[in-house]
């Protein structure tokens, strides 16, 4: 069994410590340093391997369990939050995914959403939310990740806090995942479930 060195004030193996403060999304570090940091800086920062305990120490809030013992597996099996809000989002859009059938469009649709995303909303189109369709392909992907991550935090919410901030740490400062409507509240689950039974037979993407 391998044995990992544990840092005293964290009580969780350094290996940990380290893949949580470097996965964490540069807009999230920078929100605790300094904002003017430049991204060069941040990733050195990040890949620290020293500084990476005290980073996880300032990146998640006093008084969580770290102890180790609340440390359980990732939510999302090491995928990437973005991409699974928009796996959720091509769900809540598929009604217009199936309307969106020029070349040219879908070239646009798939660069930002991804073609597995894409593929996976159509695959799911009984579960569909909205019933208004969008046209035009940089709105409907601005839309499917919008919603998507709206979702995202919605289902965040039913776990402990530790947990989500290993979620949220992931994601830039300021998206939707952070103030969902009450629409998302009502089909968060039912999405979510969907993604989650697709994400844990797939190889993690970080």
């Amino acid at each position: 069994m391998q044995t990992f060195k544990h840092d005293d004030s964290f009580k969780l193996p350094f290996t940990v410590l380290g893949e949580l403060a470097a996965s964490t999304h540069p807009t999230r570090l920078a929100a605790r340093l300094d904002p003017a940091l430049s991204a060069a800086t941040l990733v050195r920062l990040q890949n620290n391997q020293r500084l990476q305990p005290r980073l996880a120490k300032l990146l998640l809030d006093d008084g969580m369990d770290l102890n180790g013992s609340g440390w359980g597996p990732d939510l999302l099996h090491g995928h990437d939050p973005r991409q699974a809000a928009m796996f959720a989002g091509s769900i809540w859009h598929a009604r217009s995914l199936l309307k969106l059938v020029s070349k040219s469009e879908l070239a646009v649709l798939i660069e930002r959403i991804g073609a597995e995303a894409h593929t996976f909303g159509i695959r799911h189109q009984a579960q569909a939310i909205s019933t208004s369709l969008i046209a035009d392909p940089e709105k409907l992907a601005q839309r499917i990740e919008h919603d998507g991550l709206a979702c995202l935090g919605v289902w965040l919410d039913e776990h402990s806090l530790l947990d989500r901030h290993r979620v949220f740490l992931r994601l830039p400062v300021g998206t939707a995942a952070e103030n969902p409507a009450t629409e998302h509240r009502d089909a968060a689950d039912q999405l979510f479930s969907l993604v989650l039974s697709y994400l844990r037979t797939e190889v993690p993407a970080i």
